[in-house]
């Protein structure tokens, strides 16, 4: 007779429950953080701030499974172990592609640290790499560098130097193309990297060098970068009072003694896609509701000497595209799609809804009726009749409701419908603006909601004209735009509700140029007319686009949209404001919101559009003094 010491009416503990508990304390042990949050789902693994998202253990576990969990876990424990966001902040480069090296750089470094010091850490970790280059064999059969990411060969290579290690086979081949070119300009800058693994400020000052080794920086941009950080880096030091600045002692954490391992490549966790590569964690997102949030907004180096709008330029825009919604689609689809969109968000409706509801209030709070009286004509003043009555010779009175500015809007919301918005970001992003756009049109304001991405991965029908008239240098833009108008702002919203469910679609979302999107919004707006025009951008990340970046400078389109947003701020009467999920859009806007998990974005919107509309209703007046608005 077997003995058990549950309960009566107790549920049988899963099998894996032990393996999650031994996981979790072993997290909180690597990295310091006792009240760290952990929890286990079928989404993608994510670290934001003191919340780690893991894989669901396989019912039927083999000692793979457990390792690659493990790793994930490392991974995320050594982030917040030896990794300090601001230092990590203040020493990013500018430009895409040199953001994504750094990051990725910076997370091999954290990794590298266990798994120097922990020899099951250093198991786990490349069992979590193996795994995330093997799935979907999309690097197996790979010969040309253009479907070989850099970053990932860059950290990779930081990988080998600093532990020894070789990279997975499954990553074999993004080494082996990239590898040549890496050495010959910049092997030099990797073989310093061991030197500072522990000091996350000189490993990263080594990192700037190795970009600019691979032409991916400039170096006067590094150079005043470099300024405002050693500046910074004083002022900290004065404040701790103990020599070494708060980054060096957060950046020297990796003292660590633990004695089992669970690594998580945050990147793989809240990446763009799910073999997202391992420096693409939210760096920005993770602290973003910390200290940092009240930090002010710090405008980017000086890039006085760059060139400005007039070198962008598309190489061809015969294959762009502005298309309806429902162009897209036929109507049995969409309808679908959106009941699709409904199942997916229906415990997060009620939520959304709230705060709909509350910012619908706090709106027509604002448009309490004005009336001017004792007019001679106009409607009849009710008040006033007892007068009449008591003395027939009193004249009538009229009354007549004053004009409101505040109803005279409109507001145009902006999505990124770029691949890194798949899964949550965008199921979110597509219910905050159905139900935004609901509730502001009871209060009298009109709403438009437009999307951007590309017709094509990597180039499409432009790419093809420019291979066929002989790749002439410098061509500029090389992919089809594709401008998805949802909700058009005179169209009522029961028109365009099934609309948004074209979101939902497999293969709708692909590459993103924010510059030309941001101007194409812009644009429509200043063909309006209401007096107040507001533009709101929900993105996720910095414009990508492969074919584009892989013949013309790193920071091409990222230059461009910096441009476009200088403009509006400075030049337009529309106002501007960004949210970013995942991702830190302080860098581009002035007025920007940046949030850690897609579940924020409907009180954020909220929030920031009740503000916006508890101001003045001309537009705030420009200051040399900038901040930075946080959530």
């Amino acid at each position: 007779m077997s003995i058990s010491n549950r309960k009566a009416g107790e549920k049988k503990e899963a099998p894996v429950e032990p393996l999650k508990r031994a996981i979790a304390g072993c997290m909180r042990a690597v990295s310091r953080h006792a009240e760290l949050e952990v929890t286990f789902a079928s989404d993608r693994p994510a670290l934001m701030g003191e919340k780690a998202r893991l894989p669901e253990p396989p019912r039927r576990l083999s000692e793979q499974d457990i390792a690659v969990l493990r790793g994930h876990a490392d991974s995320m424990a050594l982030r917040l172990a030896c990794h300090d966001h601001n230092v990590h902040r203040r020493l990013a480069p500018d430009g895409a592609a040199a953001r994504a090296v750094f990051d990725a750089v910076e997370q091999a470094r954290v990794e590298a640290i266990g798994s120097r010091r922990m020899s099951g850490v250093a198991n786990n970790l490349s069992a979590m790499l193996e795994d995330r280059y093997h799935r979907g064999g999309k690097y197996e059969n790979i010969t040309d560098r253009a479907d070989a990411p850099l970053e990932d060969a860059v950290a990779l290579l930081v990988r080998e130097r600093l532990t020894g290690l070789r990279p997975p086979p499954a990553a074999t081949k993004i080494v082996d193309l990239w590898r040549d070119f890496i050495e010959e300009r910049a092997g030099h800058d990797l073989d310093a990297l061991a030197r500072n693994i522990e000091r996350q400020r000189d490993f990263a000052r080594s990192v700037r060098d190795m970009l600019s080794a691979l032409d991916m920086v400039d170096d006067a941009a590094l150079d005043s970068d470099d300024e405002e950080s050693d500046e910074e880096s004083q002022s900290d030091e004065q404040q701790g009072g103990e020599g070494e600045s708060e980054q060096d002692a957060q950046g020297d954490r990796a003292e660590i003694e633990v004695s089992d391992d669970g690594s998580e490549d945050l990147e793989d966790g809240a990446s763009e896609a799910a073999d997202a590569p391992s420096g693409e964690f939210p760096d920005e997102a993770e602290d973003a509701d910390s200290d940092d949030a009240a930090e002010a907004w710090r405008p980017p180096p000086s890039r006085s000497n760059e060139p400005r709008a007039p070198d962008y330029k598309a190489f061809t825009q015969r294959f762009d595209e502005i298309v309806h919604a429902e162009d897209l689609c036929d109507p049995d689809e969409l309808s679908r799609l959106r009941a699709y969109l409904d199942k997916q968000l229906a415990h997060l409706q009620g939520v959304v809804g709230r705060l709909a509801n509350r910012l619908q209030r706090r709106l027509l709070a604002q448009q309490n009726r004005a009336w001017e009286f004792d007019l001679e004509e106009g409607m009849l003043d009710p008040a006033r009749l007892p007068r009449v009555v008591v003395d027939p010779f009193q004249p009538l009175t009229f009354k007549q409701e004053k004009d409101t500015n505040f109803r005279d809007t409109v507001v145009t919301l902006l999505l990124d419908n770029s691949g890194s918005m798949r899964g949550r970001p965008i199921t979110v992003a597509a219910s905050c603006a159905d139900i935004l756009a609901r509730t502001l049109e009871r209060c009298g304001v009109k709403v438009e909601i437009l999307g951007f991405t590309t017709r094509a991965w990597k180039g499409g029908q432009s790419r093809e004209s420019w291979l066929q008239s002989g790749k002439p240098a410098n061509p500029g833009r090389l992919n089809d735009l594709r401008h998805i108008i949802y909700k058009a702002a005179d169209a009522p919203w029961r028109r365009a509700r099934k609309n948004l469910g074209l979101m939902m679609r497999e293969g709708l979302l692909k590459e993103n140029i924010d510059g030309e999107a941001l101007d194409w919004a812009h644009k429509r707006l200043l063909g309006r007319p209401e007096q107040r025009r507001i533009l709101m951008v929900i993105s996720d990340g910095a414009p990508v686009d492969d074919s584009t970046l892989s013949v013309n400078p790193g920071n091409y389109l990222e230059r461009h949209l910096r441009y476009v947003i200088e403009e509006i701020e400075t030049r337009s009467p529309v106002e501007l404001i960004a949210i970013g999920i995942g991702h830190d859009v302080t860098r581009y806007y002035r007025r920007a919101v940046t949030i850690v998990d897609a579940e924020e974005l409907g009180g954020v919107m909220t929030e920031k559009l009740a503000e916006l509309f508890e101001e003045n209703s001309a537009p705030p007046p420009r200051s040399s003094h900038r901040t930075r608005a946080m959530a």
